[in-house]
């Protein structure tokens, strides 16, 4: 093999593992032992409307969004719907009435929500309110608004 041949080689070689190795950090799963969960209210509790939902985090950091900080994110809270799932999980989690965002760092948010039985679930995203694979996500709380 040609010197030049060789060079070629170790640079393609050279670029695939840095590729490779972007590719998993884009990726990589949240600390293990890391869980967001609802505080309050409590899974089966009946409120009045507007809510208050305490946000809980253990085995991370919660950081804005835009702050690139190794093992922390923020939170997002989903009201009525499931988890992203698939290939929107490679995609910013939706700003919509069903996915909240707390880029700012907050813990905690009121809620207006309409009389009946809701469902409640945080999911936190990184900088770029991206979900890791798979999402870090909280237990289901469901809450019946008088």
């Amino acid at each position: 093999m040609t010197i030049f041949k060789t060079a070629i080689l170790v640079f393609a070689l050279a670029l695939s593992a840095a590729g490779t190795a972007f590719a998993d950090e884009a990726t990589s799963p949240w600390p293990e032992g890391a869980a967001p969960y609802i505080i309050s209210p409590a899974d089966g509790a009946t409120v009045k409307s507007p809510v208050t939902v305490v946000f809980g985090l253990s085995g991370m950091g919660v950081a804005p969004a835009g702050v690139e900080k190794p093992k922390t994110g923020h939170h997002h809270l989903l009201i009525d719907t499931a988890l992203p799932s698939g290939d929107a999980l490679d995609d910013p989690i939706p700003a919509d009435e069903h996915f909240r965002h707390f880029g700012g760092g907050q813990t905690q948010a009121t809620i207006e929500l309409a009389p009946g039985k809701h469902t409640l679930q945080l999911l936190m995203g990184d900088a770029n309110h991206v979900p890791h694979n798979p999402p870090l996500a909280s237990k289901v709380v469901t809450i019946t608004v008088e």
